[in-house]
C-alpha cells in the first residue's frame, strides 16, 4: 500500500486540496453572514466523502475498464436508466428535475454521466487508434453520448450538455480526427444547438443567452445574477475587501453565492491577487494533467486523462465567464470550489481512476511501456 502511496502524484493532489481549502475559506465566510446555512460543516463531509472516493477507485485497478466491455456496458445501461428515472420522479431545482433526492443528499445524475462517458469514450477510441478517421466511428461514438445528452436536455440543463459535448469532443480531436470531419462536427454542431434553442429550451434560458449581448435588457430579471456578479468581481479590486467582508455576498444581493457564483463572492473578499492565486493553482492541476497524458504508455490512460482534464476545462472556463459576464449563466460548479457533493465526488473518482493510471504505470517518474 505505501508503495503504491509514493506512485500517486502528490502534487496534482496537492493542487486540488488547496483549491479545495480557499472554497471551505469562502464557505465558512458565507455562512457567517447567513446563520442558517452551514456549508462549511456540510463541504468538509463532501471532502472527506470524495477524498475516500479518490483513494478506493486508486487502489482499484483501471484496467478493469480498460478490458472489460461488459462493465463498461453495465454502466451505460444504468446510466442511462438514472436519467429517465429522474425526469419522472427527480426532484426540480432552479426550473431543472435533475435531482434526486436521497435525504441525506441531492444527488445529480448528471455528473455520474460525465465518468461514465469519460470511460466509454476512452476505451472505444483505444481500441479503434488505428482506423479512427473512419466517419462510422465518429457516428457511433456520438450516438453513444447523444442519448444522455437528449435526456439531460430534457430536464432542460443547457450547461451539462456542454460538458458532455466538450468531452466527446476533446476526446475526438485527440483521435486524430480529419479536417473535413471536423467541420462536418462543428456544422453538427450549430443544427444541434439550433433544434434546442427551439425545441428544449425554456424561455428563462434563452433569456439568459440572450442577457450577455445586452444585460441592460431585463436587469431585474433574466439579467439580475449576471449584473450582480459582475459588480462583486469589480468591487474586490486589488487586495479584496477581506474574508466575509464582500457586500454582494455577505447582503444577499447575489443569489448562489455558495455554489454557482463562488468565484464572484471569493474575487469580491480576496481581489485580483487573490484570483491569479487561485487561477496559478488551477494552471497546476491542468499542467500535472497534461503531464500525466503526455507520459502515459497506453492509449486509453491518455485519452481518459485528457478528456477529464478537458471536462474540468470546460466548466473552469463556463463558470468564470458567467461570473464575468462573458458567458450565459448555465448552473455550471466551479470544480473544487462550489458547494455540493455531486460535483466534487465525480472529480475525485475522476482523479482515483487518474492516480491509479500513474501509479500503475511506475509513477509519475518512470512510466513504463505497456502493450496496447
Amino acid at each position: 500500500m505505501l508503495t503504491r502511496l509514493k506512485k500517486f502524484d502528490w502534487v496534482l493532489a496537492g493542487a486540488v486540496l488547496v483549491l479545495c481549502a480557499v472554497s471551505l475559506l469562502v464557505l465558512y465566510g458565507i455562512d457567517q453572514g447567513t446563520k442558517e446555512t452551514n456549508y462549511f460543516g456540510r463541504q468538509i463531509s463532501n471532502l472527506f466523502i470524495g477524498l475516500a472516493v479518490m483513494f478506493f477507485l486508486g487502489f482499484l485497478d483501471f484496467r478493469i475498464f480498460k478490458n472489460y466491455s461488459l462493465i463498461l456496458s453495465f454502466l451505460y445501461i444504468a446510466l442511462v436508466a438514472i436519467l429517465v428515472a429522474v425526469l419522472f420522479w427527480g426532484t426540480k431545482i432552479r426550473g431543472t428535475a435533475g435531482w434526486f433526492d436521497l435525504g441525506f443528499i441531492n444527488f445529480e445524475p448528471v455528473e455520474l454521466a460525465k465518468i461514465v462517458i469519460l470511460l466509454l469514450l476512452a476505451k472505444y477510441f483505444s481500441g479503434r487508434h488505428v482506423e479512427v478517421y473512419r466517419p462510422r466511428h465518429l457516428v457511433i461514438s456520438a450516438l453513444y453520448v447523444f442519448i444522455p445528452i437528449f435526456l439531460v436536455l430534457l430536464q432542460p440543463d443547457l450547461g451539462s450538455v456542454l460538458i458532455l459535448a466538450s468531452i466527446w469532443l476533446a476526446i475526438v480531436l485527440l483521435s486524430e480526427i480529419k479536417k473535413r470531419h471536423l467541420l462536418i462536427l462543428l456544422f453538427g454542431g450549430v443544427l444541434v444547438f439550433a433544434a434546442a434553442w427551439l425545441f428544449f429550451l425554456a424561455p428563462y434560458q434563452k433569456a439568459r443567452i440572450l442577457s450577455v449581448f445586452d444585460a441592460a435588457r431585463d436587469p431585474l430579471g433574466s439579467s439580475y445574477n449576471l449584473i450582480q456578479s459582475k459588480i462583486a468581481v469589480g468591487s474586490g479590486n486589488f487586495w479584496g475587501r477581506g474574508l466575509g467582508q464582500g457586500t454582494q455576498g455577505q447582503l444577499d444581493f447575489l443569489p448562489e453565492k455558495h455554489n454557482d457564483f463562488i468565484f464572484a463572492v471569493f474575487a469580491e473578499e480576496w481581489g485580483f491577487l487573490g484570483v491569479i492565486f487561485l487561477l496559478s493553482f488551477f494552471a497546476l492541476f491542468f499542467w500535472r494533467l497534461i503531464r500525466a497524458s503526455l507520459r502515459s504508455s497506453n492509449n486509453f490512460s491518455k485519452l481518459f486523462i485528457s478528456g477529464f482534464a478537458a471536462m474540468i476545462f470546460a466548466q473552469v472556463f463556463i463558470n468564470i465567464g458567467m461570473n464575468m459576464g462573458l458567458v450565459p449563466v448555465t448552473g455550471i460548479s466551479l470544480p473544487f470550489l462550489s458547494y455540493g457533493g455531486s460535483n466534487l465526488l465525480i472529480n475525485f473518482a475522476g482523479l482515483g481512476i487518474i492516480q491509479n493510471m500513474i501509479s500503475e504505470s511506475g509513477g509519475n517518474a518512470s512510466f513504463k511501456k505497456e502493450e496496447e
